[in-house]
């Protein structure tokens, strides 16, 4: 205990409210099953003691097979027990669900009203964390800030494989997955530099995956947003595809600016240029793949993304090979045209997505 008592248990003592509420959660469930424990333990050494060879004064009953109480206190104690820890998980799994806003941003103290929470869009990359400030325009690299007392509404995706964004002070951890978006929402109650770090195996650099968060005042989180939007760096597609090269130790960065739908195509892996979203490929799905209906979908998006400033992520449709060459030389536009796949490990005689011809 006296070794024990220089350790910073961060868990059971954090310093935001949702992480406070999950750690009563782990003593109140470790008091509960004490409960029986700890009396298991004490009639061990009891019974060894009292019933022990020398002791010829201790009841002997040989024949002793059944005990209707003993058999109440083994069943009633544990059920009691699962009760209450039942429902303390039915309560506290909708209450402290990642995906749902907080009603408090402390034991004391509600989420005012009207009050904006902190948009924040997290990407973990191999092997760093990408910050993404929507409402400022904004990002960092293996550096994050908030302010004290605000909600933070977090948004979290991966690059390539399943990581798991933890920052012990604030919150539990929470799965960041390619193609996925998760939720969590959190606050930090007192100013302080909290340390951050991926609690899920994902490569050789997965040790260096660690951040700091830092807990600041208003006043100085909006200095921390002056100095970041001074640093005149800018985050656009082609700068996010060469940070999400894997690389180890990487020192903090910060972007002056950054591209407004970049999460959303990191989301939808279709960052890189040319490369159909995978939302467009649902829609096109259920507008009803490849009939009518799906071409008529490629078409609207192709539409969409060229007024959004996107040409090179287009869709002519979803055919066969064969059929898009016999179309081309129907209408007459071209002679039999070569047209290439871009998965080159598709089957000709099967459904493919085709790049321009």
């Amino acid at each position: 205990m006296a070794a024990l008592s220089g350790c910073n248990l961060v868990v059971l003592n954090p310093a935001g409210d949702v992480a406070s509420q999950q750690g009563d959660l782990v003593v109140i469930s470790t008091l509960l099953m004490l409960l029986i424990i700890v009396p298991v333990m004490a009639l061990t050494v009891l019974f060894a003691w009292r019933y022990r060879q020398s002791n010829n004064t201790a009841r002997y009953e040989p024949d002793w097979d059944h005990s209707t109480q003993l058999e109440l206190v083994i069943w009633a104690a544990p059920l009691l027990i699962i009760i209450c820890l039942g429902a303390i998980t039915w309560v506290t799994t909708h209450k402290l669900d990642p995906y749902r806003p907080l009603d408090r941003i402390a034991s004391d103290k509600p989420v005012p009203a009207g009050a904006k929470p902190l948009d924040v869009q997290v990407v973990a990359l191999d092997w760093k964390w990408l910050f993404v400030y929507p409402e400022y325009g904004i990002a960092s690299v293996n550096e994050m800030a908030a302010p004290v007392d605000r909600q933070i509404r977090f948004s979290l995706t991966a690059s390539t494989v399943m990581n798991s964004f933890y920052v012990p002070a604030l919150a539990g951890m929470i799965y960041t997955m390619p193609g996925m978006e998760t939720k969590l929402h959190a606050v930090i109650n007192e100013p302080g530099t909290y340390k951050g770090f991926s609690s899920n195996y994902s490569g050789a650099g997965f040790s260096h995956m660690r951040f700091n968060f830092l807990g600041l005042s208003n006043q100085d989180f909006d200095g921390w947003v002056s100095k970041v939007k001074s640093s005149g760096g800018s985050l656009d597609r082609n700068a996010y595809l060469a940070l999400e090269k894997p690389s180890e130790a990487v020192p903090v960065q910060h972007f002056g600016t950054v591209d407004p739908k970049l999460f959303n195509a990191v989301v939808n892996m279709c960052v890189r240029p040319g490369t159909m979203c995978m939302s467009d490929m649902a829609a096109i799905d259920r507008a009803g793949g490849l009939n009518a209906g799906g071409k008529a979908a490629a078409d609207a998006i192709l539409r969409a993304n060229t007024l959004a400033g996107f040409p090179d992520t287009q869709a002519t449709g979803l055919c066969t090979v064969a059929e898009a060459v016999e179309a081309a030389a129907n209408s007459g536009a071209v002679q039999r045209p070569t047209v290439t796949p871009i998965s080159a490990s598709a089957s000709p005689a099967g459904p493919q997505r085709l790049a321009n011809p």
